[in-house]
């Protein structure tokens, strides 16, 4: 195509996007067969095209309008539209577009440190950019080996996270992630993770149900157990998310990140908190592991961090991390082109000045019972199971046979969710993620502006899309 062509033009009418982006744009995490024409095998759906947000809406390039129940993808904190973020970019990119890192520094990557380091717990001051959470994880495993190599522990290179557990996409990242089917494609990994129990109770041993404190203490001894089985001399890191995201947002259960924290004191392991998702109002704080009254060694951090309007993550390090970096010619040989990008670093500035102008933290931590009693009223459909969370970020579990909690076999769960919900929950106005990486679930992540209304509007669509799958049951 030439310079010239109308299809080049942002204007161009819906048809021409959604055909435009089923032969040149290649989605993540997509099936592309489902947007193939009908007459050449394919599904032949049109690929949906989202092209403006305000506040916790989304419109497509029919001009649908659908609540973000999902803030993009446990992103958008503030809500889409925000000018004063768009400004701030402007603002920053005509007085520095870009300068890296590298030995060098820039205003707009300083106060966003000291920021950071200022929420962070204890003394968790060091901050290191990335451009996104996968790279923080990434960026974590990569300090935690150097460290013990320049302390004198150079054997401690595992690393240790959770079954189903999703902590990101690159190598390093994905050996540290639970998810078998997510892993297989691009085997072998980077070798040394092994994976523990996660916190789910909803399917925690049957003598735990009715205990959660006993279950999270025998949840975090099973990290002990494993720290032994392979040699405390071995294992470098610990890798949980304060609530897991991945098979449905696990909350922790009470007394769980104190043992834990104990644990990794007792045989000198780093505590990583990952909080890629619910960091930045999420759960409630700026940081979750406040929520949850615990102290990490390294926390990862990112999407909040700008709602979304520019790509940046950070691997947040405590001083005891750092002290070896701080003598001789040592360095960390790590690094990233766009980490702490100028124009992302402002944007994120700008955020979180809303994000505190507005009590973000406050209404989330005031509004939470009141979101979470109206998804809990969806415990009376057959369908849902058990719905947990915590913050702005919850899970409703499906299942098959209420009384005995039999979840879906692996065709039923296809048809279910990719062959029913998704679609369904989008046509009657809502987008959230119908998911199956562990038991079938619906998430929620909206914004952090919503409030009553909003819960109550989103409450009624999963009503009454959930009631027509348990009658398709």
């Amino acid at each position: 195509m030439t310079d010239a062509d109308p299809a080049y033009a942002f204007t161009r009418s819906g048809a021409k996007l959604t055909d435009s982006a089923r032969d040149h744009l290649w989605g993540h995490f997509s099936r592309h067969s489902v947007y193939e024409p009908a007459d050449a095998g394919g599904g032949g759906a049109a690929v949906p095209v989202i092209v403006r947000g305000k506040g916790h809406r989304i419109w497509d390039s029919a001009g649908r309008s659908y609540i973000d129940g999902l803030a993009g993808l446990f992103t958008v904190q503030v809500g889409h539209g925000r000018t004063e973020l768009a400004e701030a970019a402007a603002r920053q990119a005509a007085e520095l577009a870009y300068f890296p890192l590298w030995s060098y520094a820039h205003p707009a990557a300083i106060e966003l440190a000291e920021r950071l380091a200022d929420y962070a717990p204890a003394d968790l001051n060091r901050v290191f950019f990335t451009s996104g959470g996968g790279e923080a994880v990434e960026s974590a495993w990569k300090l935690a080996k150097q460290y013990f190599k320049l302390t004198g522990k150079p054997t401690k290179t595992k690393v240790i996270s959770r079954a189903v557990a999703y902590h990101g996409t690159p190598q390093g990242a994905l050996s540290i992630t639970g998810i078998p089917a997510a892993k297989a494609m691009f085997e072998p990994l980077v070798p040394g993770a092994f994976r523990v129990p996660n916190t789910g109770l909803y399917r925690a041993p049957e003598q735990y149900r009715d205990d959660p404190y006993a279950f999270g203490q025998w949840a975090a001894d099973r990290i002990a157990e494993m720290i032994e089985f392979e040699g405390p001399d071995t294992v470098a890191a610990v890798f949980l998310e304060p609530v897991q995201n991945s098979g449905g947002c696990f909350p922790p259960p009470p007394g769980y990140f104190e043992r834990v924290r104990q644990i990794c004191d007792e045989y000198d392991v780093l505590l990583v908190s990952d909080e890629t998702i619910c960091a930045f109002g999420r759960i409630g704080s700026m940081f979750a592991c406040n929520d949850y009254g615990y102290v990490p060694d390294i926390i990862t951090c990112a999407k909040g961090m700008s709602s979304g309007y520019a790509p940046i993550g950070a691997m947040i390090a405590s001083d005891r991390l750092f002290e070896p970096f701080r003598h001789g010619t040592t360095s960390f040989a790590h690094g990233y082109t766009f980490g702490g990008h100028p124009v992302s670093a402002a944007v994120a500035m700008a955020n979180l000045d809303l994000m505190e102008a507005e009590g973000l933290n406050q209404r989330v931590h005031e509004l939470a019972p009141k979101f979470r009693a109206e998804l809990d009223g969806l415990l009376d459909l057959p369908i849902v199971g058990d719905v947990r969370g915590a913050g702005y970020f919850y899970g409703i579990e499906l299942v098959k046979d209420k009384a005995t909690r039999e979840t879906f076999n692996e065709a039923e769960s296809e048809r279910l969710l990719r062959g029913f919900l998704s679609k369904a929950l989008y046509e009657a106005g809502l987008y959230c993620r119908a998911d199956d990486r562990g038991d079938p679930v619906v998430q929620l992540a909206p914004p952090l502006t919503i409030g009553e209304p909003e819960f109550a509007e989103i409450t009624g669509i999963l009503r009454q899309v959930l009631t027509e799958a348990s009658n398709l049951l």
